[in-house]
């Protein structure tokens, strides 16, 4: 019989490293899968176009959202966490976020004539409500966050993606298109912030001008890698729409979210090993930070490596059957996508150990001249060679950043790789896409149902190779397996 709290006993006796990592990615895994099944039901429902000013209105609320966050919600966090002055702390970040959203809006209504990819699908008087909803979401999340609240913070971000999607799937089946996906967005918001304020005890407070100083203090580096982050995120995106159409804008984004599967595992691992790095980092301990992030690489390519080649075999066939014919035209994207999501992996560890290391400066830097080399390469591509020149601009400053961070990383530890069992996942991978294109040969890849088992097939193969040739991963994940209490196959 399943009894939960020994489970959960079981669960925790699993080294805090894998438990966190094993926490978040399924916790990844599941908000994904619903985003994942929602966006194929509106791709089928309501086509590239009207998913395209879906995903610009996102780019945009995200954009203008930053500035008016300022960085100053992982302040208030900070500083409030501290447990001293924390009304005071709170009622500054308050004063700032409304000082900021009205500075955010007051931009937007400026800039208002120039967005005609926002007013012609009508989703700006949308871009403003949701900014002013935000506000009351970010002051109540951080605030509850700030006073130790962790999971009030986590269920509030579960119960905003869950009624963005209800909302969103209930007004596009009732026929409301790019409204009803504006609209759903807005009630997530305001149902995530709504329950988080049932939970806030923090209350309004005279504060001085030294608590809106210290919380400058922390926000600025805060501010300026969140802004290098957000433009590899939406860059593309935005300059898509204004060069091209909104259905380019929906057909990149599809692809862009087919392929970040192979991510999975390096968020999970990036926020697992963030505070264990910064704690090794603190007492000295590099060698620890060298080894975790050897693994975490090789953890990381573990799923990057084998989606990145089933994804060149399958992915037309893949955008076809899942989210429509007309999204068979991000094949050549896809393809550059994925290896986006494998120079992600080094960049994205690789910068979280710079931050970690209390090197925030160098993670800027670093960022900065990516950023400057993306919107120069997506802004010269973009109107040659459309959605492939964008997937090309991305690639091209990915790989830059990551050899950048690596360059930057290098002078505090030694950066490397496990090259055997890098080396045995590439032949794993290797293996299962040939096992796929005879497969594919034989039996056309004609309906749905053909594809699946092609993935299902390539899977298996690429799992049953990898733990015959590679006894340490083999060895590791039969350990985990059997810790979270689920039968190891003895076939394995």
């Amino acid at each position: 019989m399943f009894r939960p709290s020994g489970y959960l006993a079981r669960v925790m006796r699993i080294d805090p490293v894998q438990r966190q990592s094993v926490i978040s990615l399924a916790s990844t895994l599941g908000l994904t899968a619903v985003g994942f099944l929602s966006t194929m039901f509106f791709a089928h429902t309501v086509g590239p176009s009207i998913l395209g000013a879906y995903f610009l209105f996102v780019a945009y609320f995200s954009v203008f959202n930053l500035i008016g966050d300022g960085g100053f919600g992982g302040a208030a966090v900070k500083r409030i966490s501290e447990g001293e002055d924390q009304n005071a702390f709170f009622t500054a970040f308050v004063f700032l976020r409304v000082v900021l959203v009205a500075v955010s809006v007051g931009f937007l209504l400026v800039a208002q004539p120039y967005l005609t990819d926002l007013t012609s699908s009508g989703v700006f008087p949308w871009l403003v409500l949701a900014l002013v909803v935000s506000v009351f979401t970010t002051i109540t999340s951080n605030a509850v966050y700030g006073t130790g609240k962790v999971g009030v913070n986590q269920i509030s971000g579960l119960l905003n993606n869950v009624i963005r999607v209800v909302v969103q799937v209930a007004a596009v089946v009732l026929g409301y298109s790019v409204a009803g996906l504006a609209g759903g967005f807005v009630a997530g918001l305001l149902a995530g912030g709504l329950f988080a304020f049932r939970f806030l005890d923090l209350t309004l407070a005279p504060f001085r001008r030294s608590h809106i100083s210290s919380l400058f203090a922390f926000s600025f580096w805060t501010f300026l890698g969140a802004s290098g982050y957000l433009v590899f995120s939406y860059a593309d995106t935005i300059l898509i729409g204004h060069f091209l159409t909104e259905a380019d804008v929906g057909i990149y984004r599809v692809a862009l979210q087919l392929t970040s599967i192979a991510t999975f595992i390096t968020i999970a691992l990036r926020t697992t090993l963030y505070p264990k790095v910064s704690y090794w980092g603190k007492r000295d301990d590099l060698s620890s930070v060298e080894n975790a992030l050897a693994r975490a690489f090789t953890y990381s390519l573990l799923l990057a490596a084998p989606v990145a080649a089933g994804g060149w075999l399958l992915g037309e066939r893949l955008l076809y059957f899942f989210y429509g014919a007309s999204f068979s035209a991000g094949a050549a994207a896809l393809a550059i996508l994925l290896l986006v999501q494998v120079a992600h992996v080094f960049m994205f560890l690789q910068t979280m150990c710079l931050n970690a290391l209390d090197r925030p400066k160098d993670s800027f830097k670093v960022t900065a001249i990516a950023v400057a080399a993306n919107i120069g390469l997506n802004v010269l591509l973009i109107p040659a060679y459309g959605i492939v020149g964008a997937s090309a601009a991305t690639l091209v400053t990915m790989v830059l950043n990551a050899a950048l961070a690596h360059r930057a990383l290098s002078r505090s530890i030694r950066v490397r790789l496990e090259p055997r069992a890098v080396g045995n996942i590439v032949l794993a991978a290797l293996v299962m896409g040939a096992v796929v294109t005879v497969y594919s040969f034989v039996i056309p890849l004609s309906n749905v149902v053909v594809v699946l088992g092609a993935v299902v097939l390539g899977g298996l193969v690429y799992l049953l190779v990898l733990l015959k040739i590679d006894r340490g991963i083999h060895d590791e994940l039969k350990e985990l397996t059997q810790k979270l209490g689920i039968p190891w196959p003895s076939v394995l």
